[in-house]
């Protein structure tokens, strides 16, 4: 995926200010089911908050890391044990988009 502009990025935060994490990842960390979840979510939400257990900053960010690359998603943010991730919907779909349906947010 191609690296967001500024201007994407803090759009993507603004929104994402206002969501709860929908994929947590506990200490089996990264798993089949952890990848196929998030590649759903990202697929009805495309833009999601991910939770990650564990004090180990170093774990956490190479979980990070290997996510983003097997799913192909943009990093946005990452504050502490919450990664904020995005990527297009193949089909956007205006029911479950958080771009869509936080629209408002950005006018």
């Amino acid at each position: 995926m191609a690296a967001l502009s500024i201007q994407e990025r803090k759009r993507l935060r603004q929104i994402g200010h206002t969501l709860n994490p929908v994929v947590m990842i506990g200490a089996q960390g990264l798993t089949d089911a952890i990848i196929e979840e998030t590649l759903r979510a990202l697929n009805d939400h495309e833009l999601i908050k991910i939770k990650i257990a564990g004090e180990d900053r170093e774990l956490r960010q190479h979980i990070i890391d290997e996510l983003i690359n097997t799913t192909a998603a943009a990093l946005v943010q990452r504050i502490g044990k919450i990664a904020l991730i995005y990527k297009k919907a193949d089909k956007q779909n205006a029911k479950l988009s958080n771009l869509v349906r936080h629209a408002h947010l950005l006018k």
